[in-house]
């Protein structure tokens, strides 16, 4: 066969029409287009959007491949209707050199399943007193423009300044982990009443908004680039509101989780609930889907952190920060974002697949559906409903904190220029 024809869907959520992808990329949209020599596909009006696309992944590998791998992470990758991810640089050794970066970018190659940008360190093996290669890891074959010490922050200032300057010479992005360590130090979860009643170490929202304050005057002070993962308190979002106001170039990132669950789930003790940020209040919650819906929040970064069973079937206390998250992002943001009217699957397509591929510097996704653009798009059921099993996502881990609750919509297939990455039912 010489192509597929996706019969009935609706770009964006649009009207009805027929696409026809050929040669890896879209060949013809239309009504009613013939079906010779190609696959047919029924669509029955299921939802067509670019592939998604994701700046904030955790692979685990090299070092952590008991944990996830770049064939498992980009398997749930696909699986969670993503053709791009970004993968952080907290691996081991860290990806602070081309050596490393290099190795992951060409592990995703391999593999196929989802295109994988490497993430460089910021700082030499992530202890904020170097910077890493910045430069070496933007020539090499990876091609590296967002740096990252995810999982750390950032929290020299100078350092912080050198790598901003840096990275203009090459149109890169810094993105920083906004904690201050000084006062999170031995933090288990959110600062307030239910960390008090816990009896558990509090983490303040502060921490967070004090280092996106001094990093966004950085930014405007020498012209650069920042972005900001995972920000997680209604202060967050003002004090970058205020910035994008003043002409800052800030771009920020909102978790799924972020989006939909509450410190409340910490009085289980469970640790699937415990991450870093940790789970906020009903009010920031609230404060994030506004900014994410009115764009002060331009997108949405899974945080995918995927975890051995032994580095959370433990004590709260003793238990490591993360959640898996590629496979059910999109089902989440379904719920709490279109469900609430909040937006539409024009704007889900631009906060899950434009604005990160832009923020990335990667020109190949994020693509408008049209004749002659790469075929990297996921077709989703929107009236669909399922059941998380973490046994069933793809990935390595278990870890995630939507186990056993129902979603609402479901990838169908997802399409990595004109293949099909993943397909509903498919045994894979």
């Amino acid at each position: 066969m010489s192509g597929i024809l996706l019969r009935r869907v609706r770009p964006l959520g649009g009207d009805e029409v027929d696409v026809l992808v050929q040669d890896g990329v879209i060949a013809a949209i239309g009504t009613d287009l013939p079906v010779v020599d190609v696959e047919v596909i029924e669509g029955a009006g299921n939802i067509l959007l670019p592939g998604l696309v994701d700046l904030h992944t955790h692979l685990r590998e090299p070092g952590r491949e008991d944990a996830e791998t770049v064939a498992s992470g980009t398997a749930a990758a696909a699986r969670g209707g993503f053709t791009a991810v970004f993968a952080m640089a907290n691996t081991t050794p860290v990806a602070d050199s081309a050596a490393v970066v290099e190795q992951v970018w060409r592990l995703g190659r391999e593999i196929g399943l989802c295109d994988v940008h490497p993430v460089g360190a910021v700082s030499v093996g992530l202890k904020g007193e170097q910077l890493a290669e910045l430069g070496t890891m933007a020539d090499s074959a990876a091609q590296v423009r967002v740096f990252s010490d995810d999982g750390n922050c950032v929290s020299d200032a100078l350092l912080m300044r050198r790598a901003l300057e840096y990275v203009k010479a090459f149109d890169g992005v810094i993105a920083q982990h906004a904690q201050e360590p000084a006062l999170t130090a031995g933090a288990d979860m959110n600062e307030g009443e239910v960390s008090a009643s816990l009896g558990l170490r509090g983490w303040p929202r502060v921490a967070e908004e004090a280092i996106i304050a001094r990093d966004l005057m950085l930014t405007e002070y020498l012209g650069s680039r920042l972005h900001l993962c995972h920000i997680s308190t209604a202060g967050s979002v003002e004090l970058v509101r205020a910035a994008k106001a003043r002409g800052v170039d800030v771009s920020a990132e909102v978790t799924p989780h972020h989006l939909m669950l509450t410190e409340e789930l910490a009085r289980s003790y469970d640790p699937l609930y415990k991450v870093n940020p940790p789970l906020r209040t009903a009010e920031d919650v609230e404060a994030l889907r506004d900014a994410l819906a009115d764009g002060t929040i331009d997108v949405i970064g899974t945080d995918h952190a995927p975890h051995a069973d032994e580095d959370k079937d433990c004590e709260w206390g003793c238990a490591s920060f993360g959640m898996l998250g590629l496979q059910t992002a999109l089902s989440v943001v379904v719920e709490a974002m279109i469900r609430t009217g909040r937006l539409d699957w024009a704007g889900i397509a631009d906060r899950m697949s434009v604005r990160p591929a832009r923020i990335g510097r990667v020109e190949n996704q994020g693509r408008p559906i049209v004749v002659g653009e790469p075929a990297n798009l996921t077709l989703i059921d929107p009236d669909a409903e399922w059941v998380v099993d973490p046994l069933e996502l793809g990935s390595l881990s278990r870890n995630s904190p939507f186990a056993g609750r129902t979603l609402p919509a479901e990838i169908v297939v997802t399409f990595l220029r004109g293949r099909p990455t993943y397909r509903k039912g498919a045994v894979h």
